[in-house]
């Protein structure tokens, strides 16, 4: 083999390699979300396959080209059938609960990938009979560094952005199968699978049921089974219903929504406010209310145009910001009336970056001083658990005693509402009991 071509291929299987690893933690995020403990896992079993790749991939001793050909043709068929949308959900439809899901998707479809891919760098440096073994080894890894590099990049930024996560999987797959057909020249056994292993990809990755998609979410627009509304669609992102709306006079919204607009304009009384939204959903908290300003910042670019043109049908009120909502509230001169924070990921799911006191200090920081902070959580409905209370407490550390109103009581999951105001402090606590009661004295101090 010519040494462009051996440097064509280990490039393709540093692209395809780490663009399956962004595409399988981007198809886990509706159904395990993004936090660290997911991430760093599915990280470490990828390396770990890749490793043992390597070590298999320097044992093989002869027909190079062929072996190195069989595993880019599994790879893609691996990858096209595997990593698709649908496939992805299947999986965690079906095998309950969903870490079973998880492991047989890592096991199965992500680690073997990866330990197919792995062999290709140790295999190929053989073929290079006139360089010395570091020069070999060398250049072969920095064509693969910088495959997975440029692979990393563009699947995310563009490819992800502008087509959505199949056609990123669609990608990998066709340059796994270039490859392929690359390593056999014209072997027509070869140019016969791999056309095959490509139709099936397009017929599992063109076809993904889903309003749009890009690097960050997922997101399907549809009817909602909601009795006594009239055409009621709902807005999922990742699986998990982030906005309700229909078509009545008044309109319908979720329930969590109503109860924040009833604060901020008939319990606070807002007229002409600067309301700041952390987390955008389906831009139904300002829909058709002109007595406030609004500001949404999402960190996805393209869900405001995906909200107008599929849920909202017409524009959405108010500014737009493309950005982290942590990286804004510590960084915007700007000060608010209140900070709506509203960010999920997942059902349930808070990027954790987005939970710590300094996230909670930085929404205090961007309010004016008789500012109000409003929080949509979703925790047990009996505030029971160490997440629901250690949040909580978490806020209150940085605001003082805020209000909890718990809408779904009854339910495992439930809409929390926390309202806070930039006047209060935390401060000092004590409990009352017979022996000392100061309770008549703190109420005179109060009032």
């Amino acid at each position: 083999m010519s040494r462009l071509l051996i440097y064509a291929i280990v490039f393709i299987e540093g692209f395809c390699s780490l663009g399956a690893e962004i595409i399988a933690l981007r198809r886990l995020v509706p159904h395990v979300g993004s936090s660290i403990v997911v991430t760093a896992p599915t990280i470490a079993f990828f390396l770990l396959a890749l490793a043992l790749g390597y070590a298999a991939g320097a044992r093989v001793s002869g027909n190079y080209t062929v072996v190195v050909a069989r595993n880019f043709l599994i790879s893609a068929l691996l990858a096209g059938v595997g990593l698709a949308g649908i496939t992805v959900d299947w999986l965690f439809a079906h095998l309950q609960p969903a870490l079973i899901a998880y492991f047989i998707f890592i096991g199965g479809i992500l680690c073997p990938l990866a330990w197919l891919l792995g062999q290709t760098v140790p295999i190929l440096t053989n073929l290079m009979r006139h360089a010395r073994t570091g020069e070999a080894s060398g250049m072969a890894l920095y064509w693969s560094t910088l495959g997975s590099f440029l692979g990393s990049l563009s699947l995310s930024l563009l490819v992800m952005q502008w087509l959505g996560v199949s056609a990123a999987v669609f990608a990998c797959t066709a340059l796994l199968v270039a490859g392929t057909l690359l390593l056999a020249g014209r072997n027509l056994k070869y140019a016969i699978f791999c056309a095959s292993t490509a139709a099936i990809a397009a017929g599992f990755n063109l076809h993904h049921e889903v309003t749009a998609d890009t690097a960050y979410a997922e997101y399907i627009v549809g009817p909602a089974p909601l009795p006594g509304q009239e055409n009621p669609r709902a807005f999922w992102v990742n699986k998990s219903t982030a906005s309700l709306i229909d078509e009545s006079e008044p309109t319908n919204y979720t329930r969590y929504i109503t109860h924040l607009r009833h604060i901020l304009l008939d319990e606070l009384e807002f007229r002409d406010r600067d309301i700041l939204v952390l987390g955008a959903g389906g831009f139904t908290l300002s829909h058709r209310e002109p007595m406030n300003r609004y500001t949404y910042v999402d960190i996805d670019p393209a869900i405001r145009a995906i909200a107008e043109k599929h849920f909202l049908r017409e524009p959405a009120r108010g500014e737009f910001i493309a950005d982290d909502a942590r990286r804004f509230v510590a960084t915007s001169e700007r000060r608010f009336d209140a900070v709506v924070v509203d960010v999920y990921s997942s059902h349930s799911s808070i990027p954790s970056h987005l939970v710590t006191r300094e996230f909670w200090e930085g929404t205090r920081r961007v309010l004016k001083p008789d500012g109000a902070l409003l929080a949509n959580l979703i925790l047990d409905g009996r505030l029971e658990t160490p997440y629901a209370r250690n949040l909580l407490a978490t806020i209150d550390s940085v605001f003082g005693r805020c209000a909890v109103d718990v809408l779904h009581k009854a339910k495992t999951l439930a809409n929390v509402e926390v309202t806070c105001f930039a006047s209060s402090r935390p401060g000092k606590t004590g409990i009352y009991v017979d022996e000392k009661n100061q309770a008549d004295l703190d109420l005179s101090r109060s009032r």
